[in-house]
């Protein structure tokens, strides 16, 4: 039964329809990031990057150089969609994707970290078989079929990110709709929408479908009673989402993903009519099977653990910040923080405030305030500076205070730490974040 489920051979409209989707969405998103400024506001202007830590050697080019790698991103996309040098397209846009999401997080989204992962599953699949430039440079490779196994593998990532999406959303604040007031607030001045998303029926919908969708929607995708309904809300849903968050390419994405969803011959028929179809549906062992079923044990086992290692850190998650990412945690807070940084010479005990505006952006000033690793890095920031002029100093975070969804501010980080003698724990919570209030209160 493994066998058939994953070796039968089925046509691949699917698969080549979404790799032309695909190309041309991520292009988009590489050539809007240049030209909406993000490039420029992330990754050219500010003096410190704020890399993932452990990637601190992945530096952006200098001057105007990363309008030239967005630029390089945008032409692989266009390469991806056309089927041209599908393989090298692939791989070096998911090199350069990966690059870009570790060396900044500024502007993290998990969103660029899903296609991360859509991307590097790209690279093993056979997507330029059909209507590509690479079949015509070399007719002995067009093929109409494809494994099972590659529907399914894309499937069980959906199925993961949704889950873990909606199981993540059952929590107080947004089980009452407190969230959805704070993320609807700063849309309300929406031309023509704006008023009714201040309303708290509305609140209360947005809330209640968002759980029910990410939970339900994958299960009802796969039903075939339920598949044209399920697809239709999904359109909705992920357009709704596009209109009031303005979240780039990732609704039409999540769209683009319904084509695995229906009957391949079904796929053939809306877009590809003259394509040869399908007329046998052999199952057939590849001789890497074993390889295929170890490597896809480890990766799902991978994606399974990692939306659920905050378990292992003390406190809560939506107060720490620690597993945060990387596990599907989408809209569930706004954070906001205020404090005082203070470097202070060992030596000479001279008192140094610093004014942060005069090293980071206004979207970094926001987060090191109320983020503890963004606190952490721009100690480590600081005290590098420092050491330019020859002085040794401590760091310290004064008066730190952060609001969750708008809830009173709450001491957050011990102002007696020297944030720039820390070491920062992977695995370990940081004893210099202060317990959250909001479990005492709890207690």
């Amino acid at each position: 039964m493994l066998n058939r489920l994953l070796f039968q051979r089925i046509d691949n409209s699917s698969l080549i329809i979404f790799r032309i989707f695909f190309g041309i969405l991520i292009s988009l998103e590489c050539f809007g990031a240049i030209a909406t400024g993000w490039v420029n506001r992330n990754l050219i202007a500010p003096k410190f990057k704020f890399p993932f830590i452990d990637f601190d050697f992945l530096q952006p080019l200098p001057g105007n150089g990363m309008y030239f790698y967005f630029g390089i991103m945008g032409l692989m996309g266009i390469c991806i969609a056309l089927g041209f040098k599908y393989r090298a397209s692939m791989i070096t846009f998911t090199t350069m994707w990966t690059a870009t999401y570790l060396m900044q997080k500024t502007a993290y989204n998990n969103h660029y970290y899903l296609l991360i992962l859509i991307s590097l599953i790209l690279c093993f699949f056979p997507a330029e078989r059909s209507r590509s430039i690479d079949v015509k440079l070399n007719p002995k490779i067009e093929s109409n079929a494809m494994y099972a196994y590659i529907k399914w593998i894309v499937v069980l990532q959906l199925f993961i990110v949704y889950t873990y999406a909606s199981i993540a959303k059952i929590y107080g604040d947004w089980l009452d709709f407190s969230t959805i007031a704070v993320l609807m607030h700063s849309k309300r001045n929406y031309w023509l929408v704006g008023d009714i998303l201040q309303e708290p029926w509305i609140h209360t919908v947005i809330g209640s479908v968002g759980i029910l969708f990410d939970l339900l929607i994958i299960p009802a995708l796969l039903w075939k009673p339920t598949r044209k309904a399920a697809f239709f809300l999904s359109l909705f849903f992920h357009l709704f989402n596009s209109i009031i968050f303005q979240i780039g390419i990732f609704p039409y994405l999540s769209i683009a993903f319904s084509v695995f969803f229906f009957e391949p011959e079904t796929i053939r028929k809306i877009f590809f009519k003259s394509k040869i179809p399908l007329t046998t549906s052999k199952v057939i062992i590849p001789n890497y099977k074993n390889i295929l079923l170890i490597v896809a044990a480890v990766y799902f086992l991978t994606q399974l653990l990692l939306p659920v290692r905050h378990y292992t850190f003390e406190d809560d998650v939506l107060w720490t910040e620690e597993g945060h990412r990387m596990s599907w945690r989408m809209m569930l807070r706004s954070r906001q923080g205020k404090g005082r940084y203070k470097v202070v010479d060992k030596n000479t005990e001279e008192v140094f405030i610093i004014n942060p505006k005069d090293y980071v952006s206004r979207s970094q000033e926001r987060k090191i305030f109320a983020y503890p690793d963004f606190a952490w890095q721009f100690a480590q920031y600081l005290k590098k500076e420092f050491k330019e002029e020859n002085r040794d100093v401590s760091v310290y975070l004064e008066n730190s205070k952060i609001s969750i969804n708008r809830k009173p501010y709450e001491p957050f980080i011990d102002s007696k730490t020297d944030l720039a003698g820390e070491t920062w724990y992977r695995t370990k919570h940081h004893s210099w974040i202060l317990p959250s209030p909001y479990i005492k209160s709890e207690k």
